[in-house]
């Protein structure tokens, strides 16, 4: 299939408009039980005044139901991911291939499905490809599994399948996988992973002896286990206490970064550090669905979030800005918003939230940014007839 790149009507969004755009306007749900930050700068950061970020999109493929990840080839081809379990390549041009033969079988049903996927470093000689996915295990469980495979030269099979790591304990949910991956650089991944939602299973994020609402930490060649040496916990964790991972990704300086979907209110950034406890459920901002009390903002022994957002933009994948088409942005972290249907800026200086803007507000529910080989942005919208859209500065 091939889709002729279509550009959007090339639209303005300048960060000296930031505070116009309306995205600390609502009043937070938290507000309701007198929920204040832990400490100035934690949410609604100064709108940032960089000077003129207007931008065109181009909508470079479309008719991909429900993309959830992305990663660009060497050979400027992109990587993509369907829930529904396909997994595809994108040429420059948008044209979009078969779905890759030799997946396994996901659980597809509301969240679940195929997830991330990231690409080895000498991927051009070794081929090697990693994802995530919801798999099933029978009497309506499941749970998340990473999995590797060789992609084949011509690009339409995965071979010598193996699934390395599998969650536990399984559950009958269909929300909440996570499941981002990173790489370290030093041969391990990290997976970022999901609590499963509902009241019961979302205590285990609490339990050392179970990864749900983990963040894991794996050799990528086996799965073995290279975690954080927790006395009592098992051997792959690395942080606990996370609800659902959406957004990862290594900052310029190797910092790792997650963010994770919050209840009614409650996104959370978070740096990771290893053995830490983030708290939930026990500490979260924001209100239950039905706009009760979820916990405390403040536990002891307890990690408080970088930066918190309520209401949710609904955070899904991030990056940081290692380009050339967005000079004033480097190093900053780029988030995409499912709810709020933007991509959401932040300035992080030592640690700290200094700043933030939106910008292609409107563009859709975005699963997931990635900084292109030549600095443009491409961005994936989580539609049941999604697209791929890349983002560059206008004129």
């Amino acid at each position: 299939m091939t889709t002729s790149l279509t550009t959007l009507a090339a639209t303005g969004f300048l960060a000296s408009m930031a505070a116009a755009q309306g995205f600390n306007d609502a009043p937070p749900h938290g507000a309701a039980y007198d929920q204040t930050p832990a400490f100035e700068g934690q949410t609604r950061a100064p709108a940032l005044e960089a000077g003129d970020v207007a931008v065109t999109q181009t909508v470079i493929a479309e008719g991909l139901e429900h993309p959830w990840g992305l990663v660009q080839l060497p050979d400027a081809s992109w990587l993509v991911t369907e829930r529904p379990g396909r997994m595809r390549i994108v040429a420059e041009d948008g044209t979009l291939s078969d779905s890759i033969e030799g997946l396994p079988e996901v659980d597809a049903r509301d969240q679940g499905g195929l997830h991330d996927v990231s690409v080895a470093s000498d991927f051009a000689e070794t081929r090697r490809v990693w994802w995530t996915y919801a798999e099933p295990r029978g009497d309506g469980e499941n749970a998340t599994a990473v999995a590797t495979g060789i992609l084949s030269e011509d690009g339409t099979t995965m071979e010598e399948v193996n699934v390395i790591w599998q969650q536990q304990p399984a559950w009958a949910s269909t929300k909440h996988f996570g499941a981002r991956i990173v790489h370290d650089g030093e041969g391990h991944i990290f997976v970022g992973l999901g609590e499963r939602s509902d009241p019961e299973p979302r205590v285990y994020a609490q339990d050392p002896q179970s990864t749900l609402g983990k963040i894991i930490r794996i050799n990528a060649e086996d799965g073995t286990p290279a975690g954080a040496g927790i006395e009592g916990a098992l051997p792959e964790i690395w942080s606990m206490g996370h609800r659902n991972i959406q957004g990862a990704a290594m900052s310029p300086d190797g910092q790792l970064w997650m963010n994770e979907h919050g209840p009614r209110g409650g996104d959370e950034l978070n740096l990771i550090e290893v053995g830490i406890n983030y708290g939930w459920p026990e500490a979260t901002y924001g209100t239950d669905y039905d706009g009760s009390e979820m916990g405390q903002t403040e536990v002891e022994g307890t990690q408080q979030p970088v930066y918190y957002w309520d209401p949710s933009p609904a955070l899904s994948g991030m990056t940081f800005y290692e380009g050339e088409m967005f000079p004033d942005w480097q190093g900053q972290a780029l988030l995409g918003g499912l709810r709020s249907a933007d991509i959401i800026r932040l300035d992080i200086e030592d640690g700290a939230v200094v700043g933030e803007a939106r910008h292609a507000q409107g563009i859709g529910r975005v699963r997931e940014v990635e900084v292109a080989q030549d600095g443009a942005l491409m961005v994936i919208i989580d539609e049941e007839d999604g697209q791929m859209i890349r983002i560059t500065p206008e004129g």
